[in-house]
């Protein structure tokens, strides 16, 4: 490693390039299936519960393979490990596409999820290890095109090639681009031994505890709403293999000389305030593009085309916001800059508690706006003030930390909303019921209308018809609680960054 570089060569920029696409679509491959489900569910004969599997199996693959990436890189090197994971993604994205029945399409899922996890965590390494401070800001501006602009064109891009073309091309289009990030990332990283004696030393506890426990809690998250939490025998063994080993794996961090993660960098208020934002961000991110289309779908009946046009209102724009962000940060502190990113996003997200029957796509072209304007702001600063006191031997641990919890933070949060939207429309739907009794004057007036608007409906489809809008009016009740909750989120994350301290330039980096 070398000290006091000024500036990037071609080939550092093109290691960053390569591996901030690589970061785009596996970041972009965690959504671009949710509009689309419903097609690749119905081409395989699978249940909505079965077709769930889809995207939970690849998510659990990519959340345990994350923290893993540093400790195989050390193994296999940078560039080997890249190499080989690139094309294992690539060949499983072409089986997703030919799968046959959903037990194959769960397979070759896990395969993608595995050979996409370490892009993301490595691209973040990168720019750290490859770019000196003054262009810091700028890769991580490429490297902030994954994770806020991919979930937000995500759903857009699948609901459209769905519509226009076939679900299969939702796989397909991995192809080139995964052609291209092997060509670039075999021409800038250089060859080095691989190190298979660290296989003897690796701290295969760590690995197991990690691992497992990742998985059960992904699959308790996933799974646990649709079986009734703590009401299935399943979720509850889940939670506690998750609790039991997560737990262990935690002493176990805290107690080795060399652990496989350094946990002890949380013990940093500047790295541990930068990831809690972090975590709101990423429950605030995934949960929003969550929300959103489901409600859509459930309430407006939009197919997963319009639905892509919505979504398109909040990622468009970032691609002309995400490059200008560097050169603010010249000017603006970047805890400034992730602190106004914060305060719109959730306000943009406060706007959406309004609903009534009448929201649908229009009404949320505002919030989605103001959205795009507020992402941007957030990752890129947020990711130099989480990295700025991190040394070089410590930066793979800080990458899979800092990824791994944005991701879980989301895969909670999508758990969470996806209960409160069931629970609180059936609350909401109990209370709308008691100030509407059978025989109440407000329900009479409403027979009476139905009567004199549509005579032909018997009295039971009356009855019928205002039942059915009492269920809609509840539903929509439970999606702007939903919002309430993601824009609550969203204040803590702006709390967190009030608390980082302010970043400067160091004159001194590492390459």
């Amino acid at each position: 490693m070398s000290q006091g570089i000024e500036r990037a060569s071609r080939r550092d920029w093109m290691a960053v390039y390569g591996a901030a696409l690589g970061a785009f679509i596996a970041v972009l491959d965690i959504q671009i299936i949710n509009a689309s489900l419903a097609d690749i569910q119905g081409a395989l004969s699978a249940s909505v519960e079965e077709g769930s599997w889809i995207s939970t199996a690849y998510m659990i693959a990519e959340i345990v393979m994350i923290p893993l990436s540093g400790w195989l890189v050390q193994v296999l090197s940078i560039r080997t490990y890249m190499r080989y994971t690139i094309v294992l993604f690539v060949a499983a994205s072409m089986l997703c596409g030919l799968a046959w029945s959903l037990e194959s399409m769960i397979l070759f899922r896990v395969l993608q999820g595995i050979g996409a996890a370490p892009l993301i965590p490595l691209a973040f390494s990168l720019v750290r290890l490859r770019l000196p401070a003054s262009d810091q800001a700028k890769g991580m501006a490429l490297f902030s095109f994954s994770a806020v602009f991919a979930p937000a064109i995500g759903p857009s891009l699948g609901g459209w090639l769905t519509e226009t073309f076939s679900w299969h091309l939702i796989f397909y289009i991995n192809l080139v681009p995964g052609i291209i990030m092997f060509l670039m990332l075999s021409a800038s990283l250089d060859k080095e031994p691989m190190q298979l004696n660290k296989l003897r030393e690796a701290d295969w506890p760590g690995i197991f505890t990690l691992s497992l426990g990742l998985a059960t809690l992904e699959y308790f998250l996933e799974e646990g709403n649709r079986k009734d939490w703590f009401g299935s025998e399943i979720i509850v063994w889940t939670a506690l293999i998750a609790a039991v080993s997560l737990v262990t794996f935690t002493w176990l961090q805290l107690t080795r000389e060399r652990p496989l993660l350094n946990l002890r960098l949380l013990g940093q208020r500047q790295f541990l305030m930068a990831t809690l934002a972090n975590m709101g961000l990423g429950l605030g991110l995934y949960g929003s593009v969550y929300i959103l289309p489901l409600y859509l779908s459930q309430v407006q009946g939009y197919n997963s085309l319009q639905i892509g046009e919505v979504l398109m209102w909040g990622g468009m724009p970032q691609l002309l916001l995400i490059p200008m962000v560097p050169r603010l940060m010249k000017r603006v502190s970047p805890r400034l800059m992730a602190s106004l990113g914060f305060i719109l996003m959730a306000f943009s997200v406060y706007l959406n508690t309004t609903m009534t029957g009448d929201y649908a796509g229009d009404q949320f072209r505002l919030s989605l706006l103001i959205r795009a304007m507020g992402q941007p702001f957030i990752m890129i600063p947020l990711s130099m003030l989480a990295m700025e006191k991190i040394l070089p031997k410590d930066v793979s641990s800080a990458s899979s930390l800092f990824n791994t919890l944005r991701n879980l933070s989301g895969a909670i949060g999508i758990a969470l909303l996806a209960t409160i939207i069931q629970r609180h429309s059936t609350l909401h739907a109990a209370r709308l019921s008691e100030t509407l009794p059978m025989y109440g004057d407000l329900t009479q007036q409403r027979l009476d209308t139905l009567s004199a608007v549509m005579p032909q409906l018997s009295f039971q489809q009356q009855v019928g018809l205002i039942a059915r809008q009492l269920t809609e009016q509840a539903t929509i009740m439970a999606y702007a609680d939903a919002f309430y909750i993601v824009a609550f989120v969203l204040v803590l994350g702006f709390c967190a960054t009030l608390l980082t301290r302010n970043w400067r330039i160091s004159r001194v980096t590492v390459r």
